[in-house]
């Protein structure tokens, strides 16, 4: 006769940890700017340049185990240090800790390279007999993979809609009236081109307005009504990162939340607005385009802000876009300190607002209202200067301007993309 022996269940708590709030929690740490500069630049960057290694992340999972209480009483007792805890419990953790990462990246939300480790290295140990050691932990390297940007763009959108209650539209509304499926307006005589949702009341009225009520009835070409819904536009939109000294300055990073912005943005017009289109600029020193894939690895550095080859490579680059609608949404914090002369040289001046630096700014301004592009600016400082000079670029180009800070940037930015209207919030 066969026998089966049943024991109880043991779960660890790898077993009763959700890992896509894990990885939501620890999005700070996997999007945090940085500073392109090295760890000389950043005297309060604890990792420097090893930021990305599997060492760095282990220990922002571990802090992220404590503060959400996930941790037994018992491995709390060993972290602490208390001298009558069982040594084979920090072997326990330590073990948690490569079994989360091995989990993350089994299910695609981390990709690691390179060092003197490899991917198999993540199934050993980091610590203990048969561990890959202390060195190769630094060695190997992490970054987030396209599902797992993917995901912390969603949940970037969803904490930053989701306290308002707002629902998400599915396209721009326009002043405009355009035939359609859905029926929003009066109905009106039938051109060649529309859609054909005919107005079937309005159309046999007409004709027998015309003829009387007669059998069979006379309709005519003239008689038709079809639909009416507001018409729909596409939008082009050239989001411009100051990347400068100041977004990290003094301890403050406003460079995360402005990527955080960037990504739930992108969320949103693939979801909701596929007929968008959104290119990313970083600007400082000088400017270049990015591709959002490479958003989550950008980083701020010893660097002027350089508002006029930000807005002209924009410019350049909704010049190719053929969209209803095309605009520049720029996050800054600082005045414009830096120009491109005609000799390709960059020219800096950080002290006030230097009339030649602030000339070519409105210059290029000018430009994009010339060309049709509204700006939109979102200024994460109130310094008098500063709001003068918004106020001004807003003046110039029609646009709006935010005066708002980290904690609602990204509520005023997608709020305002999805509603199109014009408007100020103080």
């Amino acid at each position: 006769m066969r026998y089966v022996t049943y024991e109880q269940f043991k779960g660890s708590v790898l077993d009763a940890l959700n890992l896509q709030d894990l990885l939501d929690s620890l999005s700070d740490f996997l999007l945090q700017s940085g500073f392109a500069g090295g760890q000389g630049w950043n005297p309060w960057d604890e990792y420097g340049d090893a930021r990305d290694s599997l060492d760095a992340l282990r220990d922002a999972i571990l802090r992220e185990l404590i503060k959400s209480g996930k941790l037994t009483p018992e491995m709390v007792d060993a972290l602490r240090g208390d001298p009558d805890s069982d040594p084979a419990v920090l072997a326990e953790i330590s073990k948690l800790l490569d079994d989360i990462i091995a989990s993350l990246v089994e299910k695609g939300y981390l990709r690691v390279e390179g060092g003197e480790g490899t991917m198999d290295d993540l199934h050993q140990p980091m610590a203990g007999p048969g561990s890959v050691g202390q060195a190769a932990a630094k060695s190997i390297k992490f970054e987030l993979s396209e599902k797992g940007l993917d995901f912390l763009s969603y949940r970037a959108l969803r904490s930053l809609l989701g306290p308002r209650g707002e629902g998400v539209a599915g396209a721009h509304e326009t002043a405009g009236l355009s035939t359609g499926v859905e029926a929003e307006a009066a109905s009106r005589p039938y051109q060649f081109g529309d859609t054909l949702n005919l107005d079937a009341p309005a159309t046999l009225l007409n004709a027998i307005a015309r003829t009387g009520l007669t059998f069979p009835l006379d309709l005519r070409y003239s008689d038709l009504m079809v639909h009416q819904s507001p018409q729909r536009s596409t939008c082009a939109t050239v989001l411009m990162l100051d990347c400068s000294h100041s977004m990290i300055l003094y301890g403050e990073d406003r460079f995360t939340p402005a990527k955080k912005v960037a990504l739930a943005l992108a969320h949103l017009l693939r979801v909701q607005f596929p007929g968008d289109t959104l290119r990313c600029v970083l600007f400082h020193d000088s400017a270049e385009e990015i591709p959002l894939p490479e958003m989550a690895r950008a980083q701020v550095g010893p660097y002027h802000t350089n508002t006029a080859e930000g807005l002209r490579l924009a410019r350049r680059i909704l010049k190719g876009e053929r969209k209803d609608m095309r605009q520049i949404i720029m996050i800054t914090d600082g005045k414009p300190s830096a120009m491109t002369l005609p000799n390709g040289q960059i020219y800096t001046n950080s002290m006030g607002l230097d009339r030649q630096v602030i000339g070519q700014a409105f210059k290029e301004v000018a430009a994009c209202r010339r060309e049709g592009i509204a700006i939109n600016t979102f200024m994460l400082a109130r310094d008098p200067i500063l709001v003068g000079f918004i106020g001004k670029v807003t003046k110039i180009c029609r646009g709006k301007a935010y005066f708002t800070t980290p904690m609602t940037l990204g509520q005023y930015l997608l709020l305002d993309y999805m509603r199109n209207k014009t408007g100020r919030v103080g």
